[in-house]
């Protein structure tokens, strides 16, 4: 067994015994996303040293690597095979991590179209709460016991347990992208991506902000050149930069307001009526808010829910609204039981999600 692997089952261990919370970190590039620990008083598990990959497989579309391994690096390698993370992971730092992008669950523009970083996960390897060295899955979409675990603790915000290794589905890059830009309004903008999405197109993403609708086109070279003729607009030359902008959140529009919300609702939904900036993506089912910190939090999570959605606090002042959308008295108790499974003595990121746990 690996020193570092040695040294994480101590610290569990140390944390039971003193009744003392974890506080998992990785790259720390997502560490505003979330929930913030119901204890101050908590020790830091530092995984980002933990890093490499442990096997890569080019032919079979596989690749698995420790959960410390900078994203940056895993994408290199990839590229460099003409493959990729089809889910386009935001990183938010140089220093992401893949456990910090299994743990957060967050996926990019190309999510919508070819799935969510949860799709692609394989397997994992972990400690538990009692310090266990637990595998779940391998290259193959379900462990044996039938039960997808691995796929239990992406978007769980680490409080399940201490990420080691990841097994992920890779793709191949696209032969070619093309980026369009159209004016329209906002409702047209729906009404389009709508229609779109029954059509065999071969987008990749859209987004809309600003009365300007942008869709992003990949796949086989003759496919692409149906598809701009059929949707019109215009060839935008800095579409890979505006994309990364959308997946990185540099774009202006991520911080013209002082709280970042996050709506995942259905995607033929109208406009929504709520002040402050919004841009869609996803074909219209992902709408970001940039809003006042004063603006009415249950407003917003009525019309998230209204739209058989719900809604996130993504980033700004956290102390008056609860980060994620509440959940019904069955769904806590359903987390709840998962969470005693896994961390029986609660030490994990307790208050990252929920404070309940």
């Amino acid at each position: 067994m690996p020193k570092a692997v040695e040294h994480f089952i101590h610290a569990i261990n140390a944390a039971v015994k003193n009744k003392k919370p974890l506080y998992i970190r990785g790259g720390n590039s997502k560490h505003f996303y979330g929930g913030q620990l119901t204890s101050q008083a908590s020790d830091t598990l530092d995984v980002a040293t933990y890093s490499g990959i442990v096997n890569y497989e080019p032919s079979e579309l596989v690749v698995t690597a420790r959960a410390g391994t900078r994203l940056a690096d895993l994408e290199t390698i990839l590229s460099e095979h003409h493959q990729m993370l089809a889910f386009e992971p935001p990183h938010f730092g140089e220093n992401a991590t893949l456990g910090g992008c299994i743990a957060t669950g967050l996926s990019g523009p190309r999510r919508a179209y070819t799935g969510a970083v949860r799709d692609f996960v394989l397997g994992v390897r972990m400690l538990d709460g009692r310090g266990d060295d637990l595998h779940f899955g391998g290259q193959v979409m379900k462990n044996v016991a039938g039960y997808d675990v691995s796929r239990f603790v992406t978007g769980a915000m680490g409080t399940l347990g201490v990420l080691l290794e990841v097994s992920l589905k890779v793709l191949p890059l696209p032969s070619m992208e093309i980026t369009l830009g159209m004016q329209m309004k906002e409702s047209e903008a729906i009404d389009k991506m709508h229609q779109w999405a029954s059509k065999p197109l071969p987008i990749s993403a859209t987004c809309f902000y600003n009365d300007n609708l942008f869709v992003r086109l990949s796949g086989a070279e003759s496919a692409v050149h149906a598809a701009r003729l059929k949707l019109g607009g215009e060839e935008i030359k800095q579409g890979k930069s505006f994309w990364q902008s959308i997946r990185e959140h540099t774009h202006p529009f991520f911080h013209s307001g002082g709280r970042l919300w996050r709506l995942s609702i259905k995607s033929s939904t109208p406009k929504l009526l709520l002040p402050g900036q919004q841009l869609l993506e996803w074909g219209g089912a992902l709408r970001w808010l940039a809003s006042d910190e004063n603006l009415n939090e249950k407003a917003i999570r009525s019309q998230a829910e209204a739209a058989g959605g719900h809604a996130t606090l993504f980033y700004g002042e956290k102390s008056s609204a609860q980060v994620f959308h509440p959940l019904t008295t069955y769904m806590m108790t359903l987390h709840k039981r998962l969470k005693q499974k896994f961390d029986p003595a609660g030490i994990f990121n307790p208050g990252r999600i929920y404070s309940e746990y």
